[in-house]
């Protein structure tokens, strides 16, 4: 990973440019989206082609897309950039992206889900942190679906650390104390398995690993593990969060999930935690920012504490 090009922070009366690079958003959760911004004392403003319906379930042409990125991260006004939901699609942009343009004008860029692709390119060739949080329109929308703590926090550049409360609970010790420390990355599963063989693949060996998905089967998460690991995407990870993993375990099935994990991950020898709630969440979903040191601990009480700001304060 380049060095970290971390952008300014973001000031509580902030405007927001909000864009959507993948598919696109029913117009109710947009307004109620827009509305829960405002009162908390953003101002955002939806790019020109935010509310595009198509080709397919996509929000817009790649060009069209595209267009609304480099907008929002040229306009000097614009302090961030969440967009507004995730789907499927955002994979169209990674071989047409103009880094060049990212760089020169970076910015904080909220999302997950599909928007994980996006975030991993960004990060692995530019640098620029990846704010892993709650969307415009899928999570704003909601009446609890966001941890405001984290959110405020991660854009003014505050430390913080998550934990129990938030949902994390020990799954392995590993070596020595339980406490380590690395590079925080990672993202959606699904998303990471797919851009493997690519040139777009995930740098995620070494890291300190979040790993989250949604309405993915035990055996389909074993499988995406398996994949991961014979492509050497754990060699040397410190340590692994999963998230909440939403959908994944229907009733009755968490220990079938848990196994399935161990299974996948037999001989990895590393703290690991579960059950974050950052990304698919039921409720009250927590901001992470990959890219910036972090330490993990699970021996006792879990806790993930992010050790340095993803912003310039």
């Amino acid at each position: 990973m380049t060095t970290l090009l971390k952008p300014a922070a973001v000031p509580a009366n902030a405007k927001l440019g909000l864009i959507a690079p993948a598919s696109y958003p029913p117009q109710g959760q947009i307004e109620g989206g827009v509305a829960r911004l405002r009162s908390l004392g953003y101002v955002p403003q939806l790019a020109p082609h935010a509310q595009a319906r198509g080709p397919l379930s996509f929000a817009g042409t790649p060009e069209q897309r595209l267009s609304d990125l480099y907008k929002v991260f040229m306009d000097p006004e614009t302090a961030a950039i969440i967009c507004l939901r995730g789907g499927y699609g955002s994979n169209y942009l990674l071989d047409k992206m103009d880094l060049n343009v990212l760089r020169a004008h970076p910015k904080v860029f909220v999302g997950y889900s599909d928007i994980t692709g996006m975030q991993v390119v960004m990060l692995d060739r530019i640098g620029l942190p990846a704010f892993h949080g709650p969307m415009a329109a899928h999570d704003f929308s909601g009446a609890d679906d966001v941890h405001l703590p984290s959110f405020q926090a991660a854009l003014a550049g505050e430390m913080y650390s998550v934990g129990a409360a938030e949902g994390m609970k020990p799954l392995r010790r590993g070596p020595g104390n339980g406490v380590v420390r690395g590079t925080l990355y990672g993202g959606c599963l699904s998303i990471l398995v797919e851009m493997l063989g690519t040139p777009f693949a995930p740098q995620t060996e070494g890291k300190l690993l979040f790993i989250e998905d949604v309405d993915t089967k035990p055996y389909q998460v074993d499988r995406l593990l398996w994949q991961m690991r014979h492509a050497g995407k754990f060699a040397g990870v410190t340590g692994i969060v999963f998230g909440e993993m939403l959908g994944c375990a229907g009733p009755g099935e968490q220990e079938t999930l848990i196994n399935s994990i161990m299974n996948a991950l037999d001989g990895i020898d590393v703290p690991m935690a579960f059950g974050l709630r950052c990304g698919h969440v039921s409720h009250h979903g927590v901001t992470l920012t990959f890219g910036v040191q972090a330490e993990l601990k699970v021996g006792g009480d879990p806790q993930l504490s992010l050790l340095e700001p993803a912003v310039q304060r």
